[in-house]
């Protein structure tokens, strides 16, 4: 182990950090910690669609991982760090204070769900993404057209605009804005200020309309005439941005202390999970990369000859070295995915009300277990039942975060079982009509990668997505492909390899299982495609 490396993995819920040898690619320790605030459900409204987490949590839990997982090797080890790789979810920004510091953690708003980084799945600011949406539309440059047309409630204008819409108290303070991934870098080298961060490229990218073609992010013109709130905004952001195989700056003195590690190594510029992932699944030219959680991120990477100048509509991006330096990084996703099973099994899980608390949890638990064991003994008949999984809004194709989920076929002969199917079979209908658009639009895709908690749990949900599909899918052997993929980015920052595709080739894991479709099946659900598509049109037209 004469070096390591340190991927950092900031989910949904938690915090994971995995030590890695930079050499022959072995995960060394690994240690989750959860966020303490975020668990007990503090600053969080689900009826307004409304999540925050607060930055004492992700540096909780930056300290308790880190330190765990050195705990866990030889008290030498941490001297071999040379290097930490940053990945988080995205779009989750926050506003700033001429510093750099985020509002949260200032004394006054320590409290305030409006100074908080709201999370990527946080829908309270529709109206400002239609806005955005309208004049972008009528001006001069299309701001929108680096992110599939159509800019989402789930990024980073949105978000920090609603909330200076929303809290006046805010606004005295509020300087700048930062995605939490360029937060983290930036607080662990000490260059906070605003206009001095190295912004990755993928979170400016996919989630901020940046573009080199139009000098970096909107002109302050734009954004005034968007919201006067956002007066100097625009001169408050660095128009460049780095890619993440490159050094955001050396770990401070500060902070090499509190984590245990040596002073001056690099920390290398930060980026969105689900790009990390892909790279730790090993991603290249034609892969589509599917992180399957809670929602879904498909990541592709193609070669700048394939699209020559065409812009892909409807998807979350397109962007010139977001994931692999030199290749066009491409993101589209669902908004729920194994939200959308969780829905299920609490919606079951409501009558266990009556019962005493030590006997909720086994019950809740053993749920989507029951359900999954009687789904995948259903015969294969066109039961009638059809659903949709825009639960939470959809991503992709063309995002629209006011769309509703909706079953139809329902009879009082229907099982539980029955639903359940039907609605993983509904999130693998949102899959391919992803892979369909992109493909329809040029985008060649030959292989598919599924990393994430559903991909090595749940052998039944990747079955019935390969059958729909149509196309064998891969499950990525390491079961921390985003932490992986942000130690791999830190073995290039610090001068390990060369390139990002270097440090993949020395530090990937392979493939732990290969699903390939059933013909009869694949045949079946083509045609339960096209009602999972006449479904989504009843469910657009005017209410």
């Amino acid at each position: 182990m004469e070096k390591l490396v340190i991927g950092i993995d900031y989910g949904t819920d938690s915090c994971r950090a995995l030590i890695v040898d930079a050499v022959s690619g072995k995960e060394v320790a690994a240690r989750i910690a959860v966020y303490p605030r975020w668990k007990n459900g503090l600053y969080c409204d689900a009826s307004k669609n409304q999540y925050r987490q607060h930055p004492l949590d992700y540096i909780d839990t930056l300290e308790e991982s880190v330190k765990g997982a050195l705990a866990q090797l030889p008290a030498e080890a941490a001297r071999q760090v040379v290097g930490i790789g940053i990945d988080t979810t995205g779009s989750t920004p926050c506003l700033t204070d001429k510093q750099g510091t985020p509002l949260a953690l200032l004394p006054k708003y320590a409290e305030n769900p409006n100074a908080m980084f709201i999370l990527w799945k946080d829908h309270t600011s529709i109206k400002e993404a239609e806005e955005i949406n309208t004049l972008a539309y009528q001006w001069e440059v299309d701001y929108t057209s680096r992110s599939g047309g159509i800019y989402s409630s789930e990024w980073f204008w949105a978000k920090a605009l609603h909330a200076l819409r929303e809290d006046e108290s805010i606004r005295e303070e509020a300087y700048s804005i930062i995605e939490h991934c360029d937060w983290m870098p930036a607080l662990l080298t000490g260059n906070l200020r605003p206009g001095e961060v190295k912004r990755g490229r993928c979170a400016a990218g996919h989630k901020c309309m940046w573009a080199e073609e139009w000098g970096g992010y909107p002109s302050q013109e734009f954004l005034s005439a968007l919201d006067p709130l956002l007066n100097g905004f625009a001169a408050h952001l660095s128009t460049y941005t780095y890619t993440s195989d490159r050094s955001a700056g050396k770990l401070s003195q500060e902070w090499a202390a509190r984590l245990g590690l040596p002073a001056g190594i690099d920390v290398a510029v930060g980026i969105i999970d689900a790009h990390a992932g892909a790279i730790g699944a090993g991603i290249r030219a034609n892969t589509m990369v599917k992180i399957l959680g809670t929602s879904t991120c498909d990541i592709v990477v193609t070669p700048k000859s394939d699209l020559e100048e065409r812009l892909i509509p409807g998807i979350s991006g397109q962007v010139d070295g977001s994931v692999i330096p030199g290749l066009i990084g491409l993101e589209a996703g669902q908004s729920a995915f194994g939200d959308v099973y969780a829905w299920l099994r609490d919606f079951l899980s409501w009558s266990f009300s009556v019962l005493p608390a030590s006997d909720v949890e086994k019950a809740t638990g053993k749920i989507l277990q029951k359900l999954t064991e009687e789904a995948q003994d259903l015969p294969l008949t066109d039961d009638g039942i059809i659903a949709n999984d825009w639960l939470n809004g959809r991503r992709t194709p063309f995002a629209d975060q006011t769309l509703k989920g909706g079953i139809t076929g329902l009879t009082l002969g229907t099982t539980p079982a029955q639903v359940f199917r039907s609605l993983v079979e509904a999130t693998a209908f949102g899959s391919k009509a992803i892979m369909d658009h992109m493909e329809k639009e040029g985008v060649k895709i030959t292989e598919v990668i599924g990393v994430g908690g559903i991909s090595l749990k749940s052998p039944f949900v990747m079955q019935v997505l390969s059958d729909v599909m149509g196309i064998p899918i891969k499950v990525a052997a390491s079961q921390q492909a985003g932490a992986l993929g942000a130690a791999m980015c830190a073995a290039v920052a610090s001068g390990v390899y060369p390139t990002v595709e270097h440090a993949q080739s020395a530090m990937g894991q392979g493939v732990l299982a290969e699903y390939l479709p059933n013909e009869e099946r694949k045949a079946h659900y083509a045609g339960k495609q096209e009602q999972y598509r006449k479904l989504g049109q009843f469910l657009t037209l005017p209410q």
